[in-house]
């Protein structure tokens, strides 16, 4: 079974202690929270975001935790087996994922220089990306200001975006705290949202004044929302998956 680790830029003693109690949780008899295959691919997923580790101050509290699982880490396992990845570089230099996978990317942590390689390679040999980059996140955390645990405030990806076309640009003055736009007659909740913007040359094309992008990288395909407030836990879960499945087929149709 495949073990769920944490990013490991917000890797953490506290959290490298408590992904081996789950592990021994999951060894005794009972079940740890771990992503597992509803269909026959494979979904990478990349995020700072508490999509599969919740926020908690401590062990004991993650444990007595029996909450049911973020709704987008269950809407993913309808698309098939779950990898949470902490590198998109593995040990031959490419991105861990067979051909054929998905890789939808939340909020993740600065991309090392040989991880925009192996993602840059692996999009333009055929892979699917959806991408929520948020130039100004407005997601609730327990965690202070440079804490390493808390999620990725900024989206810091400038050299891949640039690599395929895109700038994302930062929030302006007057953004709408939050709202609901529409994208295809799919209402698509957003908070504090970026813009992308098209450099000379792009093959990229937006919809809905910038706040979403879509590009075709060699053999595969890129779809990204310049806003991550689509994957906060909220009462209005049922349109948050609808939206969702909306940008999901967006990588396959192209509309």
């Amino acid at each position: 079974m495949h073990q769920v680790r944490p990013p490991n830029r917000v890797l953490t003693r506290t959290v490298a202690l408590l992904a081996g109690a789950l592990a021994l949780v999951g060894c005794g008899g009972g079940e740890a929270r771990q992503p597992s295959a509803n269909g026959t691919s494979v979904v990478g997923l990349v995020s700072s975001l508490p999509i599969v580790w919740p926020e908690s101050q401590d062990i004991s509290e993650l444990l007595s935790q029996n909450d049911a699982e973020h709704w987008v880490l269950a809407a993913l396992r309808e698309q098939g087996e779950v990898r949470v990845l902490d590198s998109l570089d593995g040990a031959d230099g490419a991105l861990p994922l067979p051909e054929g996978a998905l890789l939808v990317m939340a909020q993740p942590w600065p991309l090392s220089p040989q991880e925009n390689v192996a993602l840059d390679r692996w999009v333009r040999e055929g892979g699917r990306l959806l991408l929520l980059a948020d130039p100004m996140l407005t997601f609730e955390s327990a965690y202070a200001l440079g804490d390493r645990r808390r999620p990725q405030d900024m989206a810091m990806l400038s050299p891949i975006l640039s690599r395929w076309g895109l700038r994302l640009l930062p929030v302006t003055d007057g953004a709408p705290l939050s709202e609901v736009v529409e994208i295809d007659g799919t209402p698509v909740p957003v908070a504090l949202p970026g813009e992308f913007e098209t450099l000379p040359g792009s093959s990229c094309k937006t919809v809905a004044s910038g706040l979403l992008a879509e590009c075709g990288i060699g053999k595969g395909r890129v779809v990204a929302l310049a806003d991550a407030a689509l994957f906060e836990s909220r009462v209005d879960e049922g349109e948050r998956r609808l939206a969702l499945r909306m940008l999901l087929q967006r990588l396959d149709t192209g509309s």
